[in-house]
C-alpha cells in the first residue's frame, strides 16, 4: 500500500492506534439529537467546504459511517431549468477508495481526486469537531 494511500485512509477512517482520532461517533452525543440530526448538522458544514452554494442549489457532504462518504448535489440545469441530482458515494476499502455513482462505472480514485477528497475530509473533520461536537480536532478534548 502506498504511503499516500495509507495517509488518505488514516485521515478518512481515523487513526485506530491513537486515542485522539478525528472520528466523530454519532451515537447520541447530545442526547437530544438523533443520529440523522447529527449527520444533518455535519452535512451543513460539509456543504460549505467547496465554496458558496448558488441560489436554487442544494449540496451535502458528510461521513455516513467509518467507511462511507456521501457527496450530493441538486440544482436546475442551465439549459432546461429542470432540477438535476447527483449522488457520489466514496467507500473506503483495504485496497483504495471506491467512487460509486449511479449510471457510471465504479472506480478507485487516485491522483488529484484522491488528494482533493483527503483535503475535504480533513477540513470536514476539523470544522465538524469544532462546530458540532465542540472538540479540539487534534486532541479530542472539549473546547472551553
Amino acid at each position: 500500500m502506498s504511503s499516500l494511500f495509507k495517509k488518505a485512509l488514516q485521515l478518512i477512517t481515523g487513526d485506530t492506534d491513537n486515542a485522539t482520532t478525528l472520528r466523530m461517533p454519532k451515537k447520541h452525543l447530545f442526547g437530544q439529537f438523533t443520529e440523522r440530526e447529527l449527520i444533518q448538522l455535519e452535512s451543513e458544514i460539509g456543504a460549505k467546504l467547496f465554496g458558496p452554494i448558488p441560489d436554487g442549489f442544494r449540496r451535502e457532504f458528510f461521513c455516513l459511517d467509518e467507511n462511507t462518504w456521501i457527496w450530493y448535489e441538486e440544482g436546475p440545469n442551465a439549459q432546461t431549468g429542470e432540477v438535476e441530482q447527483s449522488t457520489t458515494r466514496y467507500e473506503v476499502h483495504d485496497n483504495g477508495i471506491l467512487k460509486v455513482q449511479g449510471g457510471s462505472r465504479y472506480t478507485f480514485i487516485e491522483g488529484a481526486e484522491l488528494d482533493n477528497l483527503v483535503m475535504a475530509t480533513r477540513m470536514y473533520y476539523e470544522q465538524v469537531a469544532r462546530g458540532v461536537y465542540k472538540r479540539d480536532p487534534r486532541t479530542g478534548k472539549m473546547l472551553a
